[in-house]
């Protein structure tokens, strides 16, 4: 017979013995209230694999007396969903409740099979619960998000990750046997990611290579040893990417070079194209940087290309050359904000006439007209500089770019405003 993983053996069968999620299974909360007053309505759960979404599912509904049926988004079909559906709508088939169908990995349909739950989910013949990892904002369609409740799970913390490992070695009736002793636990916990399936799995290998007859010592140095090092919590098409390079464009702007450091390593560990991250630093050098510093576009781009040569694992080394400048640059984001303005204004405002002085005047008739009339050349007089007006009558007081609050940006807004004060 086969023996089933100790991951399976410890998954819990109440809330009381569920370990993490509090803001959803303690008293008061969601999910906890749901039990305990008899009501399931279709619900998407969303999280890190190995937080619970497979096992709170199940427990919801044993003790709810719901009948569930098991599907798995990678394997099943619109056929399978219909035989459900059907099943459902069958007289006498189950109790005056019905059914819960339970789709793992729900994202991973497409659009025509999220379709085929819709009339069901809406006419209350089947009761939905979706898992997801992948944020379903972007992955579940508005019709059927709409008719679901969305919670979110969180990935388990280091205390968490403890309780599951301090249980399994004290209930679980083969570690009990050896026994195991948890001597030492960071490593385990680290290396699981805050992924309870992960770490049991791992405290399970640590089991199948003891080979001793005495009891099974766990130590940070056996655990680095037998289990080798993580891998990277990072999915390339997933949202993990796009927090984490939000986490490192938002520390550049933060001015925090050593978080910067950290988030950009994490995206080289886990694989990430070196041109992406470089494309990121040349918006970063522009929308953050801007005028407080001109230079920093042209070292990002520099950065750009020297990356696009060199290729990994080279191109680690300007891009912590461009990251660490570009953290510790002064920053301004007035040409960001000054150009997002004029473009509003200018979809608003798109019916306002050229002055005639600014006109181009290249025929007779335009010139008789007055195109180009009375436009003061700037380089005919000291200085190079005349006042004028260079905006539509109606806007003429507009004001677009406002320097930020920096040394450079200062020694502008002192120039603009003589330039102002003469107008």
């Amino acid at each position: 017979m086969m023996q089933e993983p100790l991951a399976e053996r410890m998954r819990p069968k109440t809330l009381d013995t569920f370990v993490g999620q509090k803001h959803l299974i303690e008293k008061g909360k969601p999910l906890r209230n749901m039990v305990d007053h008899g009501t399931l309505p279709s619900i998407i759960l969303w999280g890190p694999p190995g937080v619970g979404k497979t096992t709170l599912a199940f427990i919801m509904c044993k003790a709810l007396d719901r009948q569930i049926h098991h599907l798995s988004a990678v394997t099943a079909g619109v056929k399978d969903i219909r035989n459900i559906i059907q099943s459902a709508q069958s007289p006498g088939m189950f109790n005056s409740k019905p059914p819960v169908l339970f789709i793992d990995e729900i994202h991973r349909f497409n659009k025509s099979q999220q379709d085929s739950l819709l009339h069901a989910v809406e006419r209350g013949e089947i009761v939905l619960i979706g898992a997801t990892t992948e944020n379903p904002s972007f992955e579940i369609n508005n019709a059927l998000l709409s008719r679901c409740q969305v919670f979110t799970l969180k990935t388990l913390d280091a205390d968490d990750i403890k309780k599951l490992l301090v249980y399994a070695v004290e209930n679980d009736k083969q570690l009990i046997r050896i026994p195991v002793e948890l001597v030492e636990t960071e490593a385990l916990i680290a290396f699981g990611g805050g992924d309870a399936r992960k770490t049991l799995n791992n405290l399970e290998l640590l089991v199948q290579h003891h080979q001793d007859h005495g009891p099974l010592v766990i130590t940070n140095a056996l655990t680095e040893k037998v289990c080798q090092r993580k891998n990277a919590s990072y999915d390339k098409d997933g949202e993990n990417h796009y927090d984490i390079i939000s986490a490192f464009i938002k520390s550049i702007r933060g001015s925090d070079p050593q978080a910067s450091l950290y988030w950009l390593a994490r995206m080289l560990v886990a694989g990430e194209s070196p041109e992406f991250i470089a494309r990121r630093l040349l918006i970063s050098a522009s929308e953050d940087i801007g005028l407080a510093n001109p230079t920093a576009l042209v070292i990002a781009n520099t950065t750009f290309e020297a990356v696009s040569k060199l290729g990994m694992p080279e191109a680690r080394i300007p891009l912590s050359q461009c990251t660490i400048y570009l953290a510790t640059s002064p920053k301004s984001n007035s040409a960001y904000t000054a150009i997002n303005k004029a473009m509003e204004d200018a979809k608003n405002l798109a019916e306002l006439p050229v002055p005639l002085h600014l006109r181009n005047a290249p025929t007779k008739l335009m010139k008789d007209l007055g195109y180009g009339a009375s436009y003061k050349y700037p380089h005919d007089f000291p200085g190079n500089f005349t006042p004028q007006i260079y905006l539509p009558e109606e806007i003429k007081a507009k004001k677009w770019y406002i320097p930020a609050d920096n040394q450079r940006e200062n020694a502008i807004r002192i120039h603009m405003s003589n330039i102002w004060e003469t107008k």
